[in-house]
């Protein structure tokens, strides 16, 4: 991977707050920056938040073991109670 550099402006109080939790976990303040900003735009995108969805969906159905005729019979029932 390529990171580029950015500068964030802390004070410095939060920052040893971060560093001291960063270390820790065993993490560099640079980890956690980016962690955080993953996830900030992960639950702000909402194509990654309906990709996400669709897996947790699929995810559950495998687990179910729950398969495509059981889910066009669960499509006709919800359709005849209309």
């Amino acid at each position: 991977r390529v990171y580029l550099a950015l500068i964030v402006r802390i004070n410095p109080e939060l920052k040893n707050k971060v560093s001291t939790l960063a270390k820790a976990e065993g993490k560099s303040i640079s980890e956690v920056v980016r962690e955080l900003l993953e996830e900030y735009v992960k639950n702000r995108d909402i194509g990654l938040y309906i990709d996400d969805l669709w897996q947790r969906i699929g995810d559950r159905l495998i687990t179910r073991k729950i398969g495509p005729k059981e889910i066009q019979r669960a499509i006709r029932e919800v359709r005849t109670k209309k």
